[in-house]
């Protein structure tokens, strides 16, 4: 199955990003797994919708997951793009430098995918969607 180290890379992507310097200077520590049911105040980092596919093969079981991480600031933000870029890219930064250890399976690769730039709120705040992919390699197949 391929689902098994879902929540292990969610939980050390989560953990990178809130001990990387770069994005703490970027949002503080304004980094969520789970929104809060007020939106933030300023430029802020949510992880987002994830999906995941078998990459297993006959040695061993294995998935690849395509997964989001937002980064958004409200209409009480007046930086425009630049805060939300700027932090955008510390996310990329840490996710690519980082090397995370996963409570279940082991990361053979994390890259950057691809990143949307657009309004949020009726216009009045900014958002940026970034895409990554991990493979994650889940042992051997029984014989």
């Amino acid at each position: 199955m391929s689902f098994h180290a879902s929540a292990a890379l969610q939980a050390a992507v989560y953990q990178t990003l809130r001990t990387d310097p770069g994005v703490a200077a970027a949002v503080g520590d304004a980094i969520y797994d789970a929104m809060p049911a007020q939106p933030p105040a300023g430029t802020y980092v949510a992880l987002g919708p994830e999906d995941v596919a078998d990459a297993g093969d006959m040695t061993g079981g294995g998935a690849r997951h395509d997964f989001i991480i937002s980064v958004l600031s409200g209409s009480e933000d007046t930086g425009g793009f630049a805060p939300v870029k700027t932090a955008a890219a510390a996310v990329v930064d840490a996710l690519e430098d980082a090397a995370p250890v996963l409570g279940r399976g082991h990361l053979a690769a994390l890259w950057f995918v691809g990143a949307r730039a657009r309004r949020s709120d009726g216009g009045a705040g900014r958002r940026v969607d970034l895409t990554f992919r991990a493979r994650i390699d889940l042992g051997q197949r029984a014989a």
